[in-house]
């Protein structure tokens, strides 16, 4: 090996050796930035325009979290959750892993079939982003979802395993303001999908909200579908 093949080697060592401390930084900073996205949006949201493979992987495991957590408020949210504990069997142990695996599978569900809604409605709008942009844009949209798993155990207080029965003790008007509650958080969410996508893309707040109305309509289109063809 010539002198000059070894140095470019040594170079090459040398810097990856100095990189690989500051990716680590940066996927630390990550997760500060996922904690931080619903108090300001706009720098946390405009940071995915970096759409790299490396910046790709350095919030990988943030943006896993949040969709794990996500996908959790979404069960709970559901009728399926409400309803869960009607049969007897179900009880104790059965319900916190039953919210583990379906909490999962939701989130993951609707990051990748959801990202892929998104990205079809902004490139339709004419976008220029990847489908991998779509859903880290989606999952960060979603962070205040996972703020309403605070609500769980006011919930359980209050309700106790009534909260996974049909027509149990939360089934009164304290259950209205619950709902109200779970309904302010998923319009958070949307409204901080309408500034990713305009932070992201540089749209108007028009062209940036008629992305959010059509990824709706997407969206519930698909919905109906399924139960129309579910039976």
């Amino acid at each position: 090996m010539s002198s000059s093949s070894g140095s470019r080697v040594a170079y090459a060592a040398a810097v990856t050796t100095q990189a690989e401390p500051v990716r680590r930084n940066e996927s630390r900073a990550w997760w500060l930035r996922a904690l931080l996205v619903a108090q300001a949006p706009r720098p946390v949201l405009a940071a995915l325009r970096d759409d790299s493979r490396e910046a790709a992987e350095d919030r990988q495991d943030a943006i896993a979290a949040v969709v794990f957590l996500a996908g959790l408020a979404l069960t709970l949210a559901s009728s399926q959750a409400g309803s869960f504990a009607d049969d007897p069997d179900r009880a104790g142990i059965v319900i916190p892993v039953w919210l583990f695996i379906a909490g999962l599978f939701v989130g993951i569900v609707n990051y990748w079939l959801g990202g892929g809604v998104l990205y079809l409605a902004l490139d339709w709008l004419g976008a220029r982003g990847s489908y991998r942009q779509a859903r880290h844009l989606l999952a960060l949209a979603a962070v205040p979802l996972t703020f309403s798993l605070v609500l769980l155990p006011v919930r359980l207080a209050l309700y106790g395993g009534d909260i996974f029965r049909s027509a149990g003790s939360d089934s009164g008007s304290g259950a209205h303001v619950f709902t109200v509650l779970e309904a302010g958080f998923a319009l958070w969410a949307l409204v901080l999908l309408a500034i990713g996508i305009r932070s992201v893309h540089r749209w108007s707040w028009p062209r940036s909200v008629s992305a959010v109305a059509l990824f709706g309509a997407l969206v519930a289109a698909a919905d109906l579908a399924l139960n129309v063809l579910g039976g």
